[in-house]
């Protein structure tokens, strides 16, 4: 039998794989900016389809089984994706014009990313895991999958 599956496990692995392609963009933007550039590329179209996931799929589900919405948890994660848009947005705009002086939006990016996906692995994504089934968890994966590419192309389902 496989393991069931959580979307703290899930999830978790995703903000990991993330967090390497951003350290590989920050080793190489000096020595190797086509490979750093690519790196990123990853990267931004990855935290931005993951944030869409988590928007489009997971938070509905949340608010939905706990009832909690505005002002609740996903409220103030909803605000923080924004603000890790506009600082992957400005590191992007530094990307694009190959200027690798982008470290002060990278630290901001990293210390918006850090207390945010705490409060996902340590709070959120376990309650999500509590208030569902598998059904529902499963449906949620399937859901990820049929979401369209282009919707992850702007950063929080926003331009």
């Amino acid at each position: 039998m496989s393991e069931q599956k959580t979307i703290s496990a899930f999830y978790e692995q995703d903000h990991d794989r993330l967090d390497e392609l951003f350290k590989t963009f920050q080793q190489l933007k000096r020595s190797d900016f086509a490979k750093a550039k690519e790196a990123f590329e990853e990267f931004k179209f990855g935290l931005q389809r993951h944030i869409v996931w988590e928007e489009d799929l997971l938070f509905p589900l949340w608010e939905e089984k706990t009832g909690m919405s505005e002002g609740g948890p996903t409220s103030v994660m909803r605000n923080e994706h924004r603000q890790i848009g506009q600082q992957l947005e400005a590191i992007h705009g530094k990307v694009a014009e190959q200027n690798p002086d982008s470290d002060q939006e990278e630290q901001a990016l990293l210390n918006l990313l850090g207390s945010h996906n705490m409060k996902e692995e340590r709070v959120l994504y376990p309650s999500i895991d509590q208030v569902t089934s598998a059904e529902e968890r499963e449906t949620v994966f399937r859901g990820m999958k049929n979401i369209p590419e282009d919707r992850y192309k702007v950063c929080g389902g926003q331009q």
